[in-house]
């Protein structure tokens, strides 16, 4: 890998991907990784599985939405604008447990197994104390994560009244594609560098969507609060993340490293589509009168990205000199090289 940007500062080498107070690691030390050092030493400080928990039912607010509206695909849809009130709570309500679930499956399914091929010394360029625990930490991180995450599904339920059940829901979008790549993979390099790539996208990329519902001061405030906790790691995970994928696409062949940068293509298409799919369950579910119609106008409106922020991602794609070779469509996108609005 090229060593030109070791004397680089910290925010300029990792624009986008590295949270405030955290250096950027240095590829050309193989010694000394300041950005896994640091956050190694700090993990007993900043990680939420370290803090103690609220309970969750004295602070849920029935009064509140238990989603943010204007992140839904049909927001400004006719259908949604004249539910009913009663209507409106369950559905938005159905939409936090998805996300939910999204983020259960996400992390149990991707993120864990793409840490646990470092770990198990799949990717032989990650070697040393440090990163091994800089990776188990954050697989602990996950876990936990995902015991917030059925809480906060769990005191929905008890709280609302409604069963809401995740068996109900097909697996989110983004793992059903890592599925299906995975499943066309014939080589276990292929299973692998897919599996690293879509957790490297989730990673890198997550906050962009979390920020929408931590930043909500209208919702329920222990969902905002919980998913602000969760951020709060994640900031750290980007780091770790765009190591992981620095290290391994610099040791890869030619060949590999076209694979590699087409299931980031892929991963990224996953996380910040619309699931329709899923959508469509839940109407089912909820009964709502004309919302599969609702949903078949705003998919042929083509109002398909729930974000439109790919900064760190941007970042990591150009440092790795493959922005003319990543084929994505970022006109619609804010990324570290462009300030333009979120689409519509």
């Amino acid at each position: 890998m090229s060593t030109d940007r070791q004397n680089v500062p910290a925010a300029a080498a990792h624009p986008g991907v590295v949270p405030p107070g955290l250096p950027a690691h240095d590829p050309a030390d193989a010694t000394e990784n300041a950005v896994i050092a640091r956050l190694a030493g700090n993990w007993h400080r900043r990680a939420a599985v370290k803090r103690e928990e609220p309970d969750l039912d004295t602070l849920y607010d029935l009064a509140r939405d238990d989603y943010p509206e204007q992140i839904l695909p049909f927001r400004d849809h006719p259908t949604f604008l004249a539910l009913s009130p009663e209507d409106r709570t369950r559905l938005l309500s159905w939409a936090w447990v998805s996300y939910n679930r999204t983020t259960v499956l996400l992390e149990g399914q991707i993120v864990n197994p793409a840490f646990q091929l470092g770990l198990d010394g799949f990717f032989p360029q990650l070697g040393g104390e440090l990163m091994q625990r800089s990776l188990a930490q954050a697989m602990v991180d996950e876990q936990y994560h995902t015991l917030m995450h059925l809480n906060a599904s769990a005191v929905t339920r008890r709280r609302r009244g409604e069963a809401l059940p995740d068996a109900a829901l097909p697996k989110p979008l983004i793992v059903r594609r890592h599925d299906e790549l995975r499943a066309a993979g014939s080589e276990e390099w292929e299973r692998s560098l897919t599996t690293l790539a879509f957790a490297t996208v989730a990673e890198i990329s997550i906050n962009a969507y979390l920020n929408l519902i931590a930043e909500d001061k209208e919702i329920q405030p222990v969902n905002s609060a919980a998913v602000r906790i969760h951020n709060r790691d994640e900031y750290c995970h980007a780091s770790i993340a765009a190591v992981l994928a620095e290290r391994v696409h610099a040791d890869l062949d030619e060949d590999k490293r076209a694979f590699f940068l087409g299931s980031l293509v892929s991963g990224l298409e996953a996380f910040v589509g619309n699931d329709f799919t899923t959508w469509h369950r839940i109407m089912d579910e909820t009964g709502i009168p004309g919302g599969h119609a609702m949903l078949d106008d705003v998919r042929s409106a083509g109002r398909k990205r729930l974000v439109q922020d790919f900064t760190g991602l941007h970042g990591l794609v150009e440092r790795l000199g493959a922005l003319d070779r990543f084929d994505f469509d970022w006109s619609r996108s804010i990324t570290d090289s462009d300030a333009a609005s979120p689409a519509a």
